[in-house]
């Protein structure tokens, strides 16, 4: 029986004895925990990996916590967002809400109350998770682990399925052979690369959800990776 996995989370914050409080405490709790400590660093987890939510310092060095959010919901990348900051004006808080955030905290605040709103952000995005996923007449159910294209079922296996849902989550993103790699066959220290299997599985999917029908929703990005979207590249 496979492990479920643990829910990921990136901390954004550059005060190292905050961030290392945070990493601790949420680590106690059974989170997978990244750590970054400018903005840049940040921003570049943010598209290279799948998180299942964001805590983000606004004041950071280099680019500043709302123009990370800004440009992360302008990419379509939709997990919870919950805002730290040391401003507690209500401009602040509105400013942050109106660029993207999910829920907002304010320093100095205890670690129960982080947890507390944590656990609300995912349970809500879990809710969010068990709903239909469609892209075009292509849609998947999570909870029936069913797709179909218009009226026709289409049947997979349980690893490209979750190769389907895992592109799906991250529509109109282009997926690398890495993140495949690390965040569904589980794989970051091969010595040999899963290029060659990752292809596999890919060609399988597409002569099932694609060959057979007009329009593509699986595209490939040469030399970078895959994309699920309903327009053409």
């Amino acid at each position: 029986m496979h492990e479920a996995p643990k829910v990921t989370i990136l901390v954004v914050e550059d005060e190292p004895k905050v961030a290392g409080a945070l990493r601790d405490g949420l680590e106690s709790e059974g989170y997978s925990v990244t750590l970054a400590q400018t903005g840049e660093e940040g921003f570049f987890h943010a598209n290279s990996q799948v998180f299942d939510l964001i805590l983000l310092d606004i004041m950071l060095p280099g680019r500043d916590g709302i123009e990370i959010l800004q440009t992360l919901r302008r990419q379509s990348i939709k997990l919870p967002v919950l805002l730290l900051t040391a401003k507690d004006a209500i401009e602040d808080r509105v400013l942050g809400l109106d660029s993207g955030a999910d829920d907002y905290l304010v320093k100095p605040f205890a670690f129960a109350e982080l947890s507390a709103r944590v656990r609300v952000l995912l349970r809500r995005n879990k809710a969010e998770a068990n709903s239909s996923l469609k892209i075009g007449d292509l849609e998947i159910d999570p909870v029936r682990r069913t797709v179909t294209r218009g009226a026709h079922r289409i049947d997979l296996t349980a690893r490209e399925f979750d190769l389907l849902e895992y592109l799906a989550r991250n529509h109109d993103r282009v997926v690398s052979r890495e993140m495949l790699a690390r965040d569904l066959w589980r794989e970051t220290s091969r010595a040999t690369p899963l290029d060659n299997v990752i292809d596999v599985h890919i060609a399988r999917l597409r002569r099932k959800i694609d060959d057979p029908f007009a329009s593509k929703v699986l595209h490939t990005v040469r030399g970078v990776g895959f994309t699920l979207s309903e327009g053409q590249l």
